[in-house]
């Protein structure tokens, strides 16, 4: 054993794996590697993929929602009010009377309070 700063040193390599290490069985723990490797990224891309299209999707959904509501305001500012916002209003109107009715008949007599249309 050699002495080296205050430290016995004994020969050979420590902590090494062998040098007789069977190549064959390496390369094939590498082999499966690279083909897990592949498997991963195969499964990441076709999930971005899907992600991707999905959003596509939603922007067209979204893109002609804006249309719509676009031609809703330029029939508006014609003076006009479209049959979508006059079904959506008139459906307002008749969930709000209705709910204004059941609390009339809850309460028994008519609030002062209550808004009805």
């Amino acid at each position: 054993p050699q002495v080296v700063g205050g430290k016995v040193k004994k020969p050979g390599k420590r902590g090494r794996k062998p040098a007789k290490i069977d190549l064959k069985a390496k390369l094939e723990r590498s082999r499966q590697s690279a083909r897990e490797c592949r498997a991963r990224k195969k499964l990441r891309y076709q999930y971005l993929e899907e992600l991707v299209s999905s959003r596509e999707r939603a922007i067209c959904a979204l893109r002609e929602e804006l249309e719509m509501y676009k031609q809703w305001c330029m029939a508006m500012d014609q003076g006009k009010i479209p049959s979508e916002i006059k079904a959506l209003l008139t459906g307002e109107e008749q969930s709000k009377s209705q709910q204004n009715s059941s609390r009339h008949m809850k309460a028994g007599k008519t609030d002062a309070n209550s808004n009805s249309w």
